[in-house]
């Protein structure tokens, strides 16, 4: 059968309005996907359904498909995305009543299923994690625009695969394909030189999104429109691949995925083939992200400038302790920006950030922000703050767990308002570690320099809850020899002292010359709670590529 060209606009509620526009009419497309949901996103989602039982879905997505959808129904692009968020039924029902607006005849379906809130008192939002087959219905049914809720975000892929080349359930290496090429989309630019170690390589000013053309093998090959921004190189490829999963194994409703089987090579300018992936049955259970409010944060960076910075630090946390004993969670962090002898104010001062957490409001709001305001006349010499604290804003806390499958009701609902139940599969198998792969033969001894790493390997981090995880890449077969013995768990702890008493996983993936750190924890209860400075740990890679190490000057 031909080869289907997907394509993707959205890599989160929020990105560039007019990637839908760029990528519809910058070249052909079969499908174009747009993701919309995160962690976060279903909290802010489920707070918007609080004030609102109509709401739940993002709304960037109906104003895109204003300009749009006649554009994609003339040039025969069907669209698949996830913004149904907490409400797919009610963005459907309002895409309907857009097109009838416009004057434009479309079929519209959506996915329902996910959600497992009732069961779960006490949660803003639970919803479990489907696979694509519901998207497959819908689309063989002749759906053109398909909404979803809480799949994962390689389904909007792996659906669409589905329906167009036939797969069955059970072919799990052309489905674990497109789940590959599903996780290099998901996240739109960061697949085209967006958020990449080595942005210097090309023009990343503003990268043109991604497009996957899916062959019924389940190979790919992942590039662009031509004419746009940014650039695909296996370093691109290879980086979106590591962020934000864990082991060889990547684990989906529908597929498990080895990653340690991908084989990425470079097929043109901006082109890069992907094969090889092996398919495994899915595991027995699915995944559930739970959502709820933790309660209120307040917080205030204080401004330390020139001289006892430390002793100034001390007076102000003297002074304001006896406010912050009644609070449940208090952290202090003092960052030494500050510079001797410096040029500007700016590079003169360090910053001590005071955050706060209570389920009472008021303990952490007016009380704290009275007491801190208070001091601007009674502490240390050169007192203010970045910004005065505020009264004290929710806070939400996700847990992911796992359910049987057989606890959720997957449902197809056509563009005909006919409901099919989608079928569960028959095999499963339980999730365990790949035995240690072998590495290369270490490089032979000789001269070395202190320097950074990231002169010899990338890394791309994120979060998953409260773990994150580094995924780190050489760059060449040589310096892979070396990364592959050096940096160690061990070693990733020496380097991020955050880690150093938190478990590290290590997983090497030779084939990516590449190893994935899973840092258990070090996010707290993940990222709406804003534990530390890096909420989502985005930038937790590129700090481990400024640390140094002896590196052999060979590879340098």
């Amino acid at each position: 059968m031909s080869v289907l060209r997907v394509g993707n606009a959205s890599g989160f509620y929020g990105d560039r309005f007019d990637a839908m526009r760029e990528m519809l009419t910058g070249g052909p497309l079969d499908v174009l996907t747009g993701d919309y949901l995160a962690e976060l996103t279903m909290l802010i989602l489920g707070r918007d359904r609080l004030k609102d039982p109509g709401a739940g879905y993002a709304r960037t997505f109906l104003r895109q498909l204003e300009e749009c959808l006649g554009l994609a129904r003339e040039r025969g692009v069907r669209i698949v995305t996830n913004a149904g968020g907490l409400n797919p039924a009610g963005l459907a029902d309002a895409v309907r009543v857009l097109a009838d607006r416009l004057g434009i005849p479309v079929r519209v379906a959506h996915v329902e299923g996910d959600d497992l809130t009732a069961a779960h008192p006490g949660a803003l939002a639970a919803h479990a994690y489907l696979g694509g087959f519901g998207i497959a219905e819908c689309l063989r049914a002749g759906a053109d625009v398909v909404v979803t809720g809480r799949v994962t975000d390689a389904a909007l892929v792996t659906g669409p695969a589905a329906a167009h080349f036939g797969w069955g359930p059970t072919e799990y290496d052309r489905l674990a394909g497109a789940v590959v090429a599903g996780h290099v989309l998901e996240c739109g630019a960061q697949a085209t030189g967006g958020n990449y170690s080595f942005f210097q390589d090309g023009d990343v000013r503003r990268p043109g999104f991604p497009l996957a053309e899916l062959h019924a093998d389940g190979t790919s090959v992942v590039t662009k429109h031509d004419g746009t921004g940014g650039f695909v190189d296996v370093g691109t490829v290879t980086a979106q691949l590591l962020y934000e999963t864990h082991g060889a194994r990547y684990a989906g409703p529908d597929v498990t995925a080895r990653l340690d089987t991908v084989r990425l090579s470079q097929d043109g300018p901006d082109r890069v083939r992907v094969e090889g992936v092996r398919g495994e049955a899915p595991p027995p259970t699915l995944k559930v992200g739970l959502n709820r409010l933790g309660g209120f944060r307040n917080e205030v960076a204080f401004v330390l400038t020139g001289l006892d910075v430390e002793a100034k630090a001390a007076l102000v946390r003297a002074q304001l302790e006896p406010v912050l004993g009644r609070v449940a969670d208090v952290r202090w962090d003092l960052a030494r920006t500050d510079r001797p002898d410096a040029a500007t104010e700016e590079t003169a001062s360090a910053l001590l950030r005071l955050v706060v957490r209570d389920a009472d409001q008021q303990v952490v709001g007016r009380a704290l922000s009275g007491a801190a305001v208070e001091l601007a006349l009674a502490g240390y010499p050169g007192f203010h703050v970045l910004a005065p604290p505020g009264k004290g804003a929710p806070y939400g806390v996700f847990d992911a767990l796992h359910v049987h499958r057989n606890t959720v009701d997957h449902v197809a609902v056509r563009h005909d308002g006919r409901r099919v139940p989608v079928p569960d599969v028959q095999d499963t198998a339980v999730l365990r570690a790949v035995p240690e792969p072998p590495l290369p033969r270490p490089l032979p001894p000789g001269p070395v320099r202190r320097a950074p790493l990231g002169l010899v390997a990338g890394a791309r981090s994120g979060d998953k809850g409260g773990d994150a995880n580094v995924g780190v890449w050489a760059r060449t077969d040589d310096a892979w020899r070396w990364l592959a013995h050096e940096l160690t768990a061990d070693r990733f702890r020496e380097l991020i002292p955050e880690a150093r008493d938190l478990p590290v996983v290590r997983h090497p993936l030779p084939n990516l010359r590449a190893l994935n750190f899973v840092v258990e924890g070090i996010l707290g209860e993940g990222v709406a709670a804003q534990a530390r400075f890096d909420p989502q740990a985005k930038a937790l890679g590129e700090w481990l590529r400024a640390r140094h190490l002896d590196i052999p000057e060979a590879l340098l």
